[in-house]
């Protein structure tokens, strides 16, 4: 492992020790958001004096504990996905703040492809939490948030998917595949990111019409039936939704129900998807900032 590499997956052990109090934070507000809970009971719930939670947060999030709790609002919410998917989605584009292609193959297509694929797998840290992370020569094929059942279950449950495969673990390479996400290469075009996953041609629909939401913004299930054509399908929209094999680049939590946000489900967790609302929100807002600063 290169010194650059080591540094990096260091800071990503630290961010995920930080992700750690802020999901507890966050689980804190979810259950009391009603009564606009006050920072020392929320700093107490992640096990912080206030002063050092201000921090931590600050430090993971860019933006204060105040602002970030602005940004989980239903005000927020949008169809934003009509223009988007109009105009197609060849890539590779710049979606969601990273440079992306996609292949989507029908499980016809992949029996053709043959069984005995050669797939990589490595566990690693983040700004998320731990994840697991697997590869094919064509792209990366499974992204799983670990949860209380340990990394086992989230290898297992791209295994499910992809159940003819070989697989071998293979840490630095898989930490290379997603460094432009995780690590201090993010949004770099020089490394842009492929992913190649495999679906029924409704779930595929789906998932390429969540490549085209921007960062910071949120939609309904009922947006998503409607920008593939199918406005009577939400039901199936969100089954799709909940089968998605690659977790925040086939971005799924900026989907939520109509008419609440603390109890929008999600496969990973609740806490990680306010996490992730908040956190791309405030990271729109930092980059327009800094673009007025320069201005």
């Amino acid at each position: 492992m290169g010194q650059q590499q080591g540094r990096e997956q260091q800071a990503g052990r630290q961010q995920a020790q930080d992700f750690a109090r802020i999901e507890r934070a966050l689980a804190y507000i979810r259950e009391n958001f009603r009564d606009q809970p006050e920072l020392d009971d929320i700093a107490a719930a992640a096990a912080l004096s206030p002063f050092h939670f201000q921090r931590l947060f600050t430090r993971w999030a860019g933006v204060s504990p105040k602002q970030f709790l602005g940004y989980l609002t239903l005000d927020r919410a949008g169809s934003v996905l009509d223009a988007a998917y109009d105009a197609g989605l060849s890539g590779p584009s710049r979606l969601h703040d990273l440079f992306v292609s996609f292949e989507g193959i029908t499980p016809g297509q992949y029996k053709d492809m043959g069984d005995g694929l050669d797939i990589r797998y490595g566990i690693h840290q983040g700004f998320l939490g731990e994840f697991v992370v697997a590869l094919t020569d064509r792209g990366i094929c499974g992204l799983q948030f670990v949860g209380a059942d340990g990394p086992d279950a989230a290898l297992a449950d791209i295994r499910r998917r992809l159940p003819g495969a070989r697989f071998r673990e293979a840490q630095g390479e898989t930490w290379a595949a997603c460094e432009s996400v995780f690590g201090a290469a993010r949004g770099d075009p020089a490394r842009p990111l492929r992913l190649w996953y495999k679906g029924t041609n409704f779930q595929i629909k789906v998932w390429q019409a969540l490549l085209s939401i921007p960062p910071g913004q949120l939609v309904t299930y009922g947006d998503i039936a409607g920008a593939i054509g199918q406005p009577s399908a939400a039901r199936a929209v969100g089954s799709a939704i909940g089968a998605n094999p690659i977790g925040l680049l086939i971005p799924c939590h900026r989907v939520i129900r109509a008419t609440e946000l603390f109890g929008t489900s999600y496969r990973w967790g609740t806490e990680r998807k306010l996490a992730l609302i908040g956190w791309e929100q405030a990271q729109r807002e930092n980059r327009a900032g800094a673009t007025a600063g320069m201005t």
